[in-house]
C-alpha cells in the first residue's frame, strides 16, 4: 500500500476548498421531490460547506489515552468502520510476533446484546451499539478496563425477516465530542461522546419513502469534519443524504434508483437503493470522491454537491443478495467485489475524476461482508456466500488471480488435519497490523498469519470459549489491545510485546 495514499488523507481540507469553490453552480434539488425537501432546507454556500468539510481531527494521530495517568497507552483510535485509513489497516507497532499457547491475555471481556456490528473507539472510550430485549442501546465503556462510562438507550421493533438477530448493523462513529450510531430500522442519532446526552435523532424510516431492507439498515455513515454522509436509501432522490454533524441539518440529498440502469433485462430487478456496504472517501488525482457501493453499483460523488461524477453497474442478477463490501481504494484504482455469483472488478479513475477504465472482472473473489485489505499490490479476502465453501484468497490487483488461497484449515505436510467446524475460517475477516494479518474466522477461532504474497502461512492460532459463532464483526485495534465481538460477548486482549 502507497503511504503517499495514507498521508494524502491530511490534504482533504486543502482539496475540498477546491471542490467546493468549484461548485458554487450547482444544482438544488427541486422542491418537492422527497419528504426531506422541507422548511428546513436551505441552499449551502460553496464557501460555507468548504468549511464543514475541512477535517476536524487528523484520524492518524497517535496520542495517550487511558482510566489514569499511569495506565495511558500511546497509540491509534479506532473510530470508525474499518480503522482510521477506512481499510482495514492500523499503522500500530511493536505487537507480538507470535503468540503463547493459551493466546494473547485475556484483559476484559462482557457479555453483549445481539448485533453485527464492531464496536469503536475514541481515546479511552469504547462505544458498543447493540440490542437488549425491545432497546438498541449504545454502551460507552473504558477501553482499558471494560467499566461502564455511560449508557442511552432507545425502544425498536425491528425483526430480521430472514431469522438473523434484530440488533444493530453498524459500527459508531466517535469524535472528541460526539457519537453517531445508525440503527437496524434506520434511526441516526448522535450523543455527546463525553456524556452519553442526546444531541439529535432522526428517524430515517418516516423521514422517507425507504423500501423494506432484507436484514434492516447496514451502511455505517461516514465523517469528514462536521458533514455526516448516510446510505439513506430513499425514494425518489435521497439514496445518499449529507447530515450537518452538529444539528441534523439536511445538506444536500442524491441518488436515485433510476441512476444505475441494468445492462439488460436478465437482471431481478426491485426498488431498493440503499446496500450493506460503508461508503469510501478518497482523494483520486486530487479529487475528494465520496464512493457509494449502492443496491445496483457504484456511484461516485463530489461530498460537497452531492453531484454524480461516474458510475458502474455492478450487482448480482438475483433478486435475493446484497452488495455488502467497502469500496477499496488503492492510488487512482477502486476494487468493487460481492458474493452471490458477483465477482470483483478493478476500475482506473481517468485524471479527469470523472470517468473510468474497466482493468479487469473475474470472479475469483467473491466478498459476502468483509472487506478485502490491501497488501503490497495485492488484496487478501474471503470469498464465498456459504461457510461451507469460503476461501481466505490473496489477490493479485494487476490481473485478478489468485496466488494462494485456504480454507483454513490446519495442515501438517500439506495434508489437512480435520477436526470440528471451528477448524476452518469460513466467511471470516481480517484486518492488518504491524506487518501481519489478524484473522478472526466465523466461528471464533483466531488466527495471527504472515503479511505474505507469495504463500499463505499460519503463525499462531487459538480459540477463546467466549467467542463462538457467528463472529461476523471484523476486530478492531487500538493502543496496543484487539477487540473482538461475536453474538454474545466482548473481549479485549493484549497483544502488544511486553515492556522491555
Amino acid at each position: 500500500m502507497n503511504s503517499r495514499r495514507f498521508a494524502s488523507l491530511c490534504l482533504f481540507s486543502l482539496l475540498l476548498c477546491s471542490l467546493c469553490c468549484s461548485r458554487s453552480n450547482s444544482k438544488e434539488p427541486e422542491p418537492g421531490t422527497s419528504p426531506a425537501s422541507s422548511p428546513e432546507k436551505r441552499k449551502i454556500d460553496p464557501q460555507e460547506m468548504a468549511e464543514l468539510l475541512t477535517p476536524v481531527e487528523d484520524p492518524l494521530r497517535q496520542y495517550a489515552a487511558g482510566s489514569t495517568e499511569s495506565d495511558a497507552r500511546t497509540g491509534e483510535d479506532w473510530s470508525r468502520f474499518l480503522g482510521p485509513r477506512q481499510n482495514g489497516i492500523s499503522g500500530e507497532t511493536g505487537l507480538l510476533d507470535q503468540w503463547p499457547t493459551e493466546g494473547p491475555p485475556v484483559v476484559w471481556d462482557l457479555e453483549t446484546g445481539t448485533g453485527y456490528s464492531a464496536p469503536s473507539i475514541r481515546g479511552n472510550f469504547l462505544v458498543l451499539h447493540h440490542r437488549i430485549k425491545n432497546d438498541e442501546v449504545v454502551d460507552c465503556f473504558a477501553a482499558d478496563t471494560g467499566k461502564p462510562v455511560w449508557k442511552y438507550a432507545y425502544p425498536s421493533r425491528f425483526r430480521d425477516p430472514y431469522g438473523y438477530n434484530n440488533g444493530p448493523r453498524c459500527a459508531p462513529i466517535l469524535t472528541e465530542t460526539r457519537c453517531f450510531t445508525f440503527g437496524a430500522e434506520g434511526k441516526l442519532l448522535c450523543l455527546d461522546l463525553q456524556t452519553g446526552e442526546k444531541v439529535w435523532m432522526i428517524d430515517t424510516a418516516k423521514k422517507w419513502d425507504i423500501p423494506d431492507a432484507f436484514f434492516g439498515v447496514g451502511s455505517t455513515p461516514v465523517l469528514l469534519g462536521k458533514v455526516l454522509f448516510v446510505m439513506v436509501g430513499g425514494n425518489p432522490h435521497a439514496g445518499v443524504v449529507a447530515f450537518h454533524a452538529e444539528t441534523g441539518e439536511v445538506l444536500w440529498e442524491s441518488i436515485a434508483k433510476a441512476d444505475l440502469k441494468a445492462p439488460d433485462d436478465s437482471y431481478d430487478l426491485d426498488d431498493k437503493i440503499a446496500s450493506y456496504s460503508t461508503m469510501t472517501l478518497a482523494p483520486i488525482h486530487g479529487r475528494l470522491q465520496l464512493l457509494a457501493f449502492l443496491r445496483d453499483g457504484l456511484i461516485a460523488l463530489d461530498p460537497a454537491s452531492g453531484e454524480e461524477n461516474f458510475k458502474y453497474f455492478f450487482r448480482s442478477k438475483s433478486f435475493e443478495s446484497v452488495n455488502a463490501a467497502s469500496p477499496l481504494v488503492i492510488d487512482d484504482e477502486i476494487l468493487l467485489s460481492a458474493a452471490y455469483r458477483t465477482g470483483q472488478v478493478l476500475l482506473r479513475v481517468k485524471e479527469s475524476g470523472k470517468d473510468f477504465d474497466v482493468i479487469w472482472k473475474n470472479r475469483n473473489l467473491e466478498t459476502h461482508w468483509s472487506t478485502p485489505v490491501p497488501l503490497d499490490g495485492h488484496v487478501v479476502g474471503f470469498s464465498g456466500r456459504h461457510e461451507n465453501e469460503a476461501m481466505f484468497r490473496c489477490i493479485d490487483l494487476k490481473d485478478g488471480l489468485a496466488v494462494w488461497e485456504t480454507d483454513g484449515l490446519p495442515r501438517t505436510d500439506g495434508k489437512p488435519e480435520f477436526g470440528s467446524a471451528e477448524d476452518y475460517y469460513g466467511r471470516g475477516s481480517a484486518i492488518l497490523a504491524d506487518g501481519k494479518l489478524i484473522v478472526l474466522a466465523e466461528r471464533g477461532v483466531l488466527a495471527l498469519v504472515a503479511a505474505d504474497t507469495e504463500k499463505f502461512s499460519e503463525i499462531s492460532r487459538v480459540k477463546y470459549p467466549k467467542m463462538t459463532y457467528p463472529s461476523w464483526a471484523a476486530p478492531i485495534l487500538s493502543r496496543g489491545r484487539l477487540y473482538l465481538r461475536c453474538e454474545g460477548y466482548l473481549i479485549c486482549l493484549d497483544v502488544r510485546k511486553p515492556v522491555g
